[in-house]
């Protein structure tokens, strides 16, 4: 027989959106804007999306009809706030609405604040470049939760502020593009963590009462012979930077797809003979417990795993997959450190920014003509999971 391995009666399970990869329609936003530029390497526009800002209530309900606790989500700053200083009423009555719902089905709201994408009118200032920028960033944070923070059961600050940072401003492949400046990647980098702690403040001052959080694209570095000097170094300016910003936190979110082997000459690709995703990743689900052990060590404090999951077009990889990465999750609890829940990324395939709909990461399917959601036989895996507090190995 399989062993059984059980979760604390407390830790929640849960599944992660964002509001521009399923809303759909969100044309007020630097990404928006980024889609429809000539060589911006965009694959497509992410156009209606899964139609989200009129099907949330659909979505609510098949998180609830899985037996999970949590539903993570994210609200769109651009909607909120479409010109600097005048907000929406009915963007945040909208918002509103999900949250009653949620809690009406038994869910705990998972809010986050800023998941990739900057109001146009932000980005025509020159975006986190801005030197108000973290202030425009608070006060929108301390708006929306004076609408909202009552019915808030916990809060997400900035989504990966190291991958905004690092992609848009090192690499290019996310807005403003085509840059590769690391003084301009260092001024961002610092400014989305003073907005960070600014929200921090922001989300403390409102109403309601709820953990609140970053969180943090990491990855499962491992150093081969003489690569040491770079796993150092990558590993500083990726994540150790912005763990510096949560002291005084109430958790950190850690969100890890895969590893990365660094040698004598840096980041080393995986091989041909390597079992990759769809997004080019090392099929690597163990990445789990070696991110969560770090960001606990790193910071002293508890960990949600905020997103985990695979860019698959096979359903049984995404569920050896999710098997493999909660057991390994698993592992850090049997070590005494406080880990206390899980979220699989995502709950519908979506857009998937510059690569656009192609890596399919849901555990629902979604008609792009339709919209119709068809849960995958991963959907009733991961569900039996939450429902049962434990994986079979």
């Amino acid at each position: 027989m399989a062993p059984v391995l059980s979760f604390p009666d407390n830790f929640l399970w849960g599944t992660a959106t964002a509001a521009h990869q399923i809303e759909g329609g969100n044309t007020n936003n630097d990404w928006w804007r980024f889609e429809h530029t000539p060589g911006s390497g965009t694959a497509e526009s992410s156009g209606d999306a899964c139609d989200s800002w009129n099907r949330w209530n659909e979505d609510q309900q098949i998180v609830s009809d899985l037996g999970l606790g949590a539903y993570r989500f994210s609200i769109e700053w651009s909607r909120i706030e479409p010109a600097d200083g005048e907000f929406s009423t009915v963007a945040l009555d909208h918002y509103r609405a999900q949250l009653i719902a949620a809690h009406q089905r038994g869910l705990k709201p998972v809010v986050t604040f800023h998941h990739f994408t900057t109001p146009q009118w932000l980005a025509d200032l020159g975006g986190f470049e801005y030197e108000q920028a973290p202030e425009r960033f608070g006060r929108f944070v301390a708006k929306a939760t004076e609408h909202l923070g009552d019915l808030i059961s916990m809060a997400c600050t900035i989504n990966e502020p190291n991958i905004v940072a690092f992609i848009g401003y090192r690499i290019g492949f996310f807005p403003p593009g085509g840059v590769a400046d690391k003084a301009r990647y260092d001024v961002v980098a610092d400014a989305l963590c003073r907005a960070h702690r600014l929200a921090v403040d922001a989300l403390r001052a409102g109403p309601g009462t709820f953990p609140i959080g970053m969180t943090l694209s990491m990855a499962d570095w491992q150093a081969l012979p003489g690569g040491e000097a770079h796993l150092h170094e990558f590993r500083s300016h990726m994540e150790d930077r912005y763990l510096a910003a949560t002291e005084g936190d109430d958790f950190i979110g850690v969100q890890c797809y895969t590893r990365h082997l660094v040698g004598p000459n840096g980041v080393i690709e995986p091989g041909e003979d390597v079992r990759r995703t769809l997004m080019g990743y090392e099929f690597y689900p163990e990445c789990t417990g070696a991110t969560v052990r770090r960001a606990a060590e790193v910071t002293g404090l508890p960990v949600y795993l905020t997103e985990n999951g695979i860019g698959t077009d096979n359903d049984e990889d995404r569920i050896e997959y999710l098997g493999r990465a909660i057991a390994s999750a698993h592992g850090v609890l049997e070590d005494g450190i406080d880990l206390r829940g899980y979220f699989c990324w995502s709950l519908l395939d979506n857009f998937e920014w510059v690569f656009g709909y192609k890596p399919t990461f849901g555990l629902v399917a979604v008609d792009r003509t339709t919209f119709v959601r068809t849960p995958k036989p991963s959907a009733a895996y991961f569900g039996a999971i939450a429902q049962a507090n434990a994986v079979e190995v």
